[in-house]
C-alpha cells in the first residue's frame, strides 16, 4: 500500500501554489502528480509535522532499489536548484515523489528514467516548523 503523505498547512498551501504558478506544457504531468498527492495528503498545523518527515529544505537520502545505490540531496524551492550543490527543486519528479514522506518509507514513482522504487533512508530537517 501506498504510504500517504503529510504536510503542514503552509507548506501544503505553497506547494498549491508553486503548482499553479508553475505549470507549463512540459511539466503538466508532473504538477497533475503534485496535485495528485496534494489530494489525498493528510495536513497538520504548522510546527506539529515529525523530524522524520520529507520536506521543503530536507537533506534526504535515498536508495534505488534496483539499483541498489543511494543518493543524497536536499528539496529546494525552485530558486535554489543547483544540480551541483546536490539541491533538487521541489517541483522536479524526484522531489515530488518523496515529499510528504518520511524514513523507511518505500515509494514507487515514474520519473525521467522510468518507474522506480524508492526507500527512503534518511531525512533530515534544521528547523521544526
Amino acid at each position: 500500500m501506498k504510504p500517504i503523505p503529510t504536510f503542514t498547512a503552509a507548506e501544503y498551501q505553497l506547494l498549491r501554489n508553486l503548482s499553479k504558478k508553475s505549470i507549463t506544457s512540459s511539466n503538466a504531468k508532473d504538477m497533475a502528480l503534485l496535485n495528485g498527492e496534494l489530494d489525498r495528503a493528510v495536513i497538520i498545523k504548522d510546527g506539529m509535522i515529525e523530524k522524520n518527515i520529507i520536506r521543503i529544505n530536507s537533506f534526504v537520502t535515498v536508495e534505488d532499489m534496483s539499483a541498489k545505490r543511494q543518493m543524497k540531496f536536499q528539496i529546494v524551492l525552485p530558486s535554489l536548484a543547483n544540480v551541483k550543490d546536490n539541491k533538487v527543486s521541489i517541483l522536479a519528479p524526484l522531489s515530488i515523489a518523496l515529499i510528504g514522506f518520511k524514513e523507511n518509507d518505500v515509494v514507487e514513482w515514474e520519473l525521467p528514467a522510468g518507474k522506480k522504487t524508492l526507500k527512503i533512508v534518511a531525512v533530515e530537517n534544521l528547523s521544526d516548523n
